[in-house]
């Protein structure tokens, strides 16, 4: 393709942004889309241009809270990026992104899908795969089409360095066909539990397909496991957290290990989630060179990311809003916010369009028997608000406490009219983008992704 086929193509994709801005509208995906129709070759060719590569990031659960912390470990060594930190995580997104931001280092956080052919086109220094759950079922099927896929990416290379959960079994395994794999993981069995959670997977040998035995379940399937026939095991993680603390939303604190090296390391985004989050942006920006102090002065600097547990002060309260989107995920939201020592009002917002996946089947894996201790009322809204209520009914919250506002606006003013302290706000992907909205049109969010 040339280089002025491209140069047109550019020109275009970013007017198409320029007039969806006007419009009020992010553009996050579509300039991008304008841009491969015209050029279809442009991920490759923008990004061959960064002068210090790229970096790509995939995980069920994660890619957005792992990036931003990568991203400010890459700012504290000094680095320009080019960064999706909207979340567009797709071909559109990717170009979008690369055609919009100018920088010498790109920094990408990919569908779980999309990878294969990403990675083929962004030939990234370094590939990032945090963990494998159940999530959209009508759109990925089963893990086992997504671990096939990633295989293939693996077997490639690619010339990636691939770094590798090791408490994940499905994306351990893949380390059999990487070149030097590094792995990182979790040391601290305190904050593990010896029972698995509902929403935990069968991860099975791939030798002789016994069910993996576990000393240790951290989140799902997440733990420290062998083949009860000892043929495979948890592998050694280079990258580590031990003596953990977590503090609710408050945050948390761990000591991080490098290598040989160990580092008292603070965190501001709560639950042990986002302690793997963390690990597994130091494990990353390792295989990129990044010296040990850099790693972790970025860690103490990041943030909440859009939607991650990022708080906003709202007539008055704060206000936390925390993705749910699979079972394992919000799981791990409800045990941050059972360890928190702060009462909250609660609003939970149940979407079922295509980005949330329209099979919700998901509801009933989650654990939200944990909110029946809870006293506050708890709002229900959504496309399926009536079956996010039935299925908190059938966990044991009572049904007086359930309120139902299907149209989110009215549910937003009537949870912000209450006398609770912290309002939380649950909602699936595209309800966390329509609550953004609103909070930009009430002027307390300064911009939006939607």
């Amino acid at each position: 393709m040339s280089k002025l086929r491209l140069g047109v193509a550019s020109i275009v994709a970013r007017a198409a942004a320029a007039v969806l801005r006007i419009g009020g509208s992010g553009g996050t995906s579509a300039p991008g889309k304008v841009l491969l129709a015209l050029a279809p070759d442009a991920i490759a060719q923008r990004s061959a241009a960064l002068a210090r590569g790229c970096a790509v990031i995939s995980a069920t659960n994660g890619k957005t809270t792992t990036s931003t912390i990568v991203a400010e470990i890459m700012r504290a060594d000094g680095v320009t990026l080019v960064h999706n930190r909207a979340g567009a995580n797709m071909a559109g997104g990717i170009a979008a992104t690369l055609n919009g931001q100018r920088g010498d280092f790109g920094l990408f956080e990919v569908d779980e899908f999309w990878l294969p052919s990403l990675v083929e086109q962004l030939h990234p220094r370094a590939l990032l795969l945090a963990n494998l759950f159940r999530d959209q079922l009508d759109r990925y099927g089963e893990l086992d089409l997504i671990v096939d896929r990633w295989r293939e990416v693996v077997r490639s290379g690619a010339g990636a360095r691939m770094v590798l959960n090791a408490d994940d079994p499905l994306i351990a395994g893949l380390g059999a066909d990487a070149d030097q794999p590094l792995y990182f993981g979790i040391e601290d069995e305190t904050v593990g539990s010896t029972v698995a959670q509902h929403a935990a997977e069968q991860a099975c040998c791939p030798v002789c397909s016994a069910q993996f035995s576990y000393s240790r379940y951290f989140i799902g399937h997440l733990g420290h496991y062998a083949c009860p026939n000892g043929h495979v095991a948890r592998p050694t993680a280079q990258i580590t957290a031990s003596e953990i603390r977590l503090r609710g939303l408050s945050g948390s604190s761990f000591t991080l290990t490098i290598g040989q090296e160990s580092f008292a390391t603070e965190l501001a985004i709560p639950g042990l989630y986002n302690v793997y989050n963390a690990v597994a942006a130091a494990a990353l920006a390792s295989s990129l060179g990044v010296s040990s102090d850099k790693i972790i002065a970025g860690i103490a600097a990041a943030r909440p990311a859009f939607g991650r547990a990022e708080t906003i002060q709202v007539a008055g309260r704060e206000c936390s809003i925390m993705l749910i989107k699979n079972p394992a995920g919000t799981n791990e939201v409800l045990r941050t916010l059972a360890s928190d020592e702060e009462s909250h009002d609660l609003l939970i917002v149940l979407n079922d369009q295509i980005a949330d996946g329209r099979d919700i089947s998901w509801v009933w894996d989650a654990d939200f028997e944990a909110l029946a201790a809870t006293k506050r009322p708890i709002i229900c809204s959504g496309s399926r608000a009536v079956e996010l209520a039935l299925r908190l009914k059938y966990g044991g919250v009572e049904v007086e406490r359930l309120e139902l506002y299907p149209q989110l606006d009215e549910a937003l003013a009537a949870a912000l009219a209450a006398n609770g302290g912290r309002l939380v706000i649950l909602p699936t992907y595209t309800a966390m983008l329509e609550v953004r909205e609103l909070l930009v049109a009430r002027g307390v969010a300064v911009e939006s992704f939607a």
